[in-house]
């Protein structure tokens, strides 16, 4: 699973590396939302922590841009994602702006 440098964290999210760590060996965290990269449709996604669990997921691991506590709360990080991609190049292009293209964007 690889995780986007300048991840996006909820303001409800307080231990950030605790998630990170359990989302990596896959441990179930109900009250966990992810924000992730779908490749083959060139657009964010959000994912509730659980449907990480898949074997698709393990065999396929996703890139992660955001955590969040809620799904409302992933909203709202999408919404301050294409805010400043709007600022900073006039376009709503998310994934443009956020270079999710370059796997050097990751760790």
């Amino acid at each position: 699973m690889k995780f986007y440098k300048n991840l996006y964290i909820g303001e409800t999210i307080h231990k950030p590396d605790k998630i990170i760590k359990k989302l990596k060996k896959y441990k179930k965290q109900p009250g966990i939302y992810v924000i992730v990269y779908a490749r083959d449709q060139n657009q964010l996604e959000i994912y509730h922590s659980l449907m990480l669990q898949q074997w698709f997921y393990k065999e396929n691991p996703p890139a992660i841009l955001g955590i969040a506590g809620s799904q409302y709360e992933a909203f709202a990080l999408i919404q301050k994602i294409a805010q400043e991609a709007v600022e900073a190049t006039g376009q709503a292009d998310l994934t443009a702006y956020l270079a999710v293209d370059d796997m050097a964007s990751f760790k």
